[in-house]
């Protein structure tokens, strides 16, 4: 039997650029629809913005 690996990207706090490119001017994040992820990469994603976030590495709100 073939072996099904799973595509699923993983979202890292620390990588500010690919995070950033999935929030909007005013520091929200992008519906599915809009990034195209799946509902497991979409919860990765915004587990990773809110350590991000945390650190302080991306902003809350910005203005």
């Amino acid at each position: 039997m073939e072996n099904k690996k799973q595509n699923t990207q993983h979202f890292d706090y620390k990588d500010v650029d690919r995070l950033v490119a999935n929030l909007n001017p005013h520091s929200r994040m992008h519906s599915r629809k809009r990034t195209h992820l799946t509902a497991k990469e979409q919860r990765n994603f915004a587990q990773g913005v809110k350590r991000a976030r945390f650190m302080a590495l991306v902003p809350y709100v910005s203005h």
